[in-house]
């Protein structure tokens, strides 16, 4: 588990506090943010990297060749250079929890 918190100091990804969910840990890096489950024993799966906005969590989503980040009362359309550095964000999470 240490070796795993070093990795994530590392890569700049920090673990944000949220008492509301108690089901999983919110992980962000430059407006970024991805959902990981709780486990007894530390990290489980990963979900999909999505940005933070006023409403939660906006997700991306592709229409033909246009990218958007999208949540319930929220959308707009994803730069190329976002779309890099969530890409970015989500492997260096992966790799910074992977055992």
């Amino acid at each position: 588990m240490e070796a795993i918190l070093l990795r994530l100091v590392d890569a700049g990804i920090e673990l944000l506090p949220t008492l509301e969910l108690t089901t999983h840990y919110v992980f962000e890096r430059g407006g970024f943010i991805a959902l990981v489950e709780r486990r007894k024993d530390g990290f489980g799966n990963m979900g999909a990297p999505g940005i933070l906005c006023d409403q939660g969590m906006a997700q991306l989503i592709w229409r033909g060749q246009d990218a958007f980040f999208v949540a319930q009362g929220f959308e707009r359309q994803a730069t190329p250079e976002e779309i890099t550095q969530l890409r970015l964000f989500g492997e260096d999470l992966k790799k910074s929890l992977s055992t």
